[in-house]
């Protein structure tokens, strides 16, 4: 098997586990959500990781904001965004 390959599938899962560990320590119970409906994990992965510079990207799952970068996944306090005028 291609080393790369399995690098990624690793990287993939334990992406998921945060995000799915991130989720319940909020509250959201996993049989609650189809996280595939809301998030491509394998093109997440693909994006944070592939990306020359720091990035991160923004989701919604079941109303909890989650911040995901290269270093993990965090909750989002969406009460203390203040939206330029």
């Amino acid at each position: 098997m291609d080393p790369a390959i399995s690098s990624d599938a690793g990287t993939s899962s334990d992406l998921l586990v945060e995000l799915v560990e991130t989720l319940e320590a909020n509250g959201l119970p996993s049989d609650s959500y189809q996280l595939y409906d809301s998030v491509d994990v394998e093109a997440l992965v693909q994006l944070v990781e592939s990306s020359a510079s720091d990035v991160e990207v923004r989701v919604t799952v079941e109303g909890i904001h989650l911040s995901i970068t290269a270093d993990g996944v965090d909750v989002v306090d969406t009460s203390a965004v203040v939206l330029p005028q």
